[in-house]
C-alpha cells in the first residue's frame, strides 16, 4: 500500500479509495469456510455497493441484502443471478414494483402497512416474504422504527391468512451493532428461542422457518488488526441446533479491512495553541469517523520537502469543508507532519465514500483504484 500511495502523490492523484480485492476475496472465503453447514451469508450492500465489490463477493457470498429500490437495480445490474433479499424501512410502491419485477427472493416486511401494499400490488403473484421482527421490549429511549411488536407481527399473521400467495418463509431480526462473537451468539439464542414457537404458533404453513439473524458483527476502529471471531460465532450458531434456516447479513465486517483512504497535507497550522493538519479532502470523502463518533486509524508517509512542519505534540488532521465537524483523527502524535505528507486512512473499504456527502462544497470527487494482480 506504501508504495502504490506514494505513486499516487506522485501522480497527483489524491484523493484516492484504494481497494486490495485479493485480501478482500480471502478474508471473505475464510468467512464463508467458517459459516458453510451453520448458516448462509449474504453480504449487506449498504455497507459498499461498488460494482467491483459486488463481483468480488458473489462467488463468494450465498446472497446480497439490499435496502433501497437503488441497491437492488445495482446489484441486479451487477450480479444479475445473485439471490437477493429486499429490506429497509420506508418502501415505496415503486420499489415493491421493483421487487417483484425483478425478482427478489424475499422481501423483508416492515410493517402491516407494507404488507397490505405488497399483498395488493402482487395480485396473486406469489412472493416470499419474512417479517422483521422486533420483538423485546427496549428502553423508551432505545426504541427504533426497525421491525415489529407483537401486536404489529400478530397483524401481519392475519393478513398472510387471506393472501396464500404471499408465502411467509420467516422472521428477519437485526437487534444489534458492533458487537463480537460472544454477544451476537448470546443474543441469536435469544433469538431463535422466541422466533421458532412463534412461527410454529403464527405461521402455520411455515413447515421449516427461515430465521435472518441480520448483522452487527463488530469492527474494532481502535485496533485495524482485530476481527470478529467467525469460527466462534459458527460454532456457537451450530451449538443452538435449532430446526430452522439461519442466514446471517454482515456487511462492514466483510469489506471495511481492504479499502484504504489515501490523501495528502494541504497546511499544517496552528490555532489557540492546537495544532491541525489541513487535508486536502474530508469527510465528503470520507464520512466513517464523524458518523461514528471515532478517530480514523491511519499512517503517515512523510513525503513533504517545504511548507510548515508540526512540532512535537498532538495533531488534528482535518479536511478542506467549512464546518468544525470535518474531523478524521484527533489528537495524534504526528509530530514532523509537513505540507506534502501523504496520509493513508485504514477501514475505508466500508460505510466511506457512499455514507459521505459528496456535493458539500463541491469539491473534486476521490479516484478510486482496485489492487486485482489476478
Amino acid at each position: 500500500m506504501r508504495d502504490l500511495a506514494v505513486e499516487l502523490a506522485r501522480a497527483g492523484e489524491l484523493p484516492a479509495y484504494v481497494y486490495h480485492l485479493p485480501g478482500l476475496r480471502a478474508h471473505v472465503a475464510a468467512v464463508r469456510a467458517a459459516m458453510a453447514g451453520v448458516a448462509q451469508v449474504f453480504y449487506a450492500v449498504k455497507a459498499n455497493p461498488d460494482a467491483r465489490i459486488l463481483r468480488t463477493l458473489w462467488p463468494l457470498v450465498d446472497g446480497f441484502e439490499v435496502a433501497s429500490g437503488g441497491e437492488l437495480a445495482q446489484v441486479r445490474r451487477v450480479v444479475p443471478e445473485a439471490p437477493v433479499a429486499f429490506g429497509g424501512p420506508g418502501k415505496t410502491d415503486d420499489e415493491l414494483g421493483l421487487a417483484l419485477r425483478l425478482g427478489a427472493e424475499r422481501v423483508h416486511v416492515e410493517s402491516a402497512h407494507e404488507l397490505s401494499r405488497l399483498i395488493a400490488m402482487s395480485a396473486g403473484r406469489p412472493v416470499d416474504v419474512l417479517l422483521r421482527a422486533n420483538p423485546f421490549p427496549a428502553a423508551p429511549d432505545a426504541v427504533t422504527p426497525f421491525g415489529m411488536d407483537a401486536d404489529g407481527l400478530a397483524e401481519c399473521a392475519g393478513l398472510l391468512r387471506a393472501a396464500p400467495w404471499v408465502r411467509p418463509r420467516g422472521v428477519h431480526v437485526h437487534l444489534s451493532w458492533g458487537q463480537d462473537a460472544a454477544a451476537l451468539a448470546g443474543l441469536a439464542a435469544r433469538v431463535t428461542a422466541w422466533a421458532l414457537p412463534w412461527t410454529r404458533a403464527r405461521l402455520p404453513r411455515v413447515a421449516r422457518p427461515e430465521i435472518d439473524l441480520g448483522g452487527g458483527m463488530g469492527v474494532d476502529y481502535h485496533d485495524p488488526g482485530g476481527r470478529f471471531d467467525w469460527p466462534a460465532y459458527a460454532a456457537a450458531l451450530a451449538g443452538l441446533n435449532v430446526p430452522a434456516r439461519l442466514r446471517v447479513e454482515p456487511g462492514r465486517a466483510l469489506t471495511a479491512y481492504h479499502g484504504w483512504y489515501v490523501t495528502d497535507v494541504l497546511d499544517v497550522k496552528r490555532n489557540h495553541g492546537r495544532r491541525f493538519g489541513v487535508l486536502r479532502g474530508g469527510t465528503h470523502h470520507l464520512r466513517t469517523p464523524v458518523a461514528r463518533g471515532h478517530d480514523q486509524p491511519c499512517a503517515v508517509i512523510p513525503l513533504g520537502t517545504g511548507g510548515p512542519s508540526a512540532p512535537a505534540g498532538p495533531i488534528t488532521l482535518v479536511g478542506q469543508l467549512c464546518t468544525p465537524k470535518d474531523v478524521l483523527a484527533r489528537d495524534l502524535p504526528a509530530a514532523g507532519l509537513r505540507v506534502g505528507d501523504v496520509v493513508v486512512f485504514a477501514l475505508a473499504g466500508a460505510y466511506a465514500y457512499n455514507l459521505s456527502h459528496h456535493d458539500f462544497l463541491m469539491h473534486p470527487k476521490p479516484r478510486f483504484h482496485y489492487l486485482d494482480p489476478s
